[in-house]
């Protein structure tokens, strides 16, 4: 199995490591536009060489797109224009899936793709951010497995299984509003807090050196990439913005509540949400 890698970040990075290892890969071609990237990528050994795009799809018998989401969305057509009527597979590991679906689906090649979501990943991007073990034990979505040929749905399935991962399926609308509720606006929340304690320490220079292990675990996600967190939110934007305004519709409860010094409805309010612990344990 040769394999090409097309983003040499934190996912693509980890896959080289694990696929690799897990003897799934012989060989691991990098496609990646930053030339730093492709020799952090060669000296580490992540892959075996790099390579253009097209020569990579022509060497390999399954080509990963794990840029970013609006990269893929350009990428997958001309993958798929030039793999149809071959045994080769694409699939993508981006976080949004409606508009790489609706780019996908009328094209001839479009059996040859398997859409996936694996649900990993850390606040950190680039090939040294890659590590092993990554995907074990974490949720990947497949998305509209119907319209994957049979023989590209089981492989791209033999390397999830191979990555110790759990299989969920789902269409690509169902995943998108999912995501942004569980995923997406965990972000924006996490960049927002961070902006609002940065706009205060000007003003107030030991605000950060108070900061705790509350405030470091909530805001962890505002340290991740722009060029990767910018696109999925564009993506996604529809359902993204409904979870934000269900959001702050919930902030100004919690406003209103404090403003009146209501104890009990704070109570009620945090009681209430004590109830995500049936779905976290």
């Amino acid at each position: 199995m040769t394999i090409a890698v097309v983003g040499i970040g934190l996912i693509g990075g980890s896959l080289m490591i694990d696929l690799r290892k897990r003897g799934f890969a012989d060989k691991i071609i990098g496609v990646d536009t930053n030339l730093h990237h492709q020799n952090i990528a060669l000296l580490c050994g992540l892959v075996d060489e790099n390579d253009t795009l097209e020569n990579a799809i022509d060497k390999s018998d399954l080509i990963i797109l794990s840029s970013p989401v609006n990269a893929n969305c350009t990428i997958l057509p001309s993958v798929l224009d030039r793999i149809a009527g071959s045994p080769k597979i694409v699939t993508d590991m981006g976080s949004t899936k409606a508009s790489i679906a609706e780019i996908s689906k009328n094209h001839p090649g479009r059996g040859r793709y398997v859409a996936v979501h694996p649900m990993a990943g850390t606040e950190y991007s680039g090939p040294l951010a890659a590590i092993g073990k990554l995907f074990d034990y974490k949720t990947a979505i497949i998305c509209d497995k119907e319209l994957s040929d049979r023989d590209a749905l089981k492989k791209v399935e033999k390397m999830l299984d191979i990555l110790n991962m759990r299989k969920v399926y789902m269409n690509s609308n169902d995943h998108d509003v999912h995501v942004a509720y569980v995923s997406h606006i965990s972000h924006i929340t996490s960049f927002s807090l961070a902006l609002s304690v940065l706009e205060k320490e000007q003003e107030e220079h030991n605000i950060l050196a108070l900061a705790g292990g509350g405030f470091e675990s909530t805001v962890r996600l505002a340290k991740s990439n722009g060029d990767t967190w910018a696109p999925i939110f564009l993506e996604n934007s529809q359902f993204i913005l409904e979870v934000m305004d269900t959001y702050i519709e919930k902030m100004n409860l919690f406003r209103k509540m404090i403003s009146e010094k209501d104890m009990n409805g704070l109570k009620a309010l945090m009681e209430e949400a004590n109830k995500i612990r049936k779905i976290l344990n």
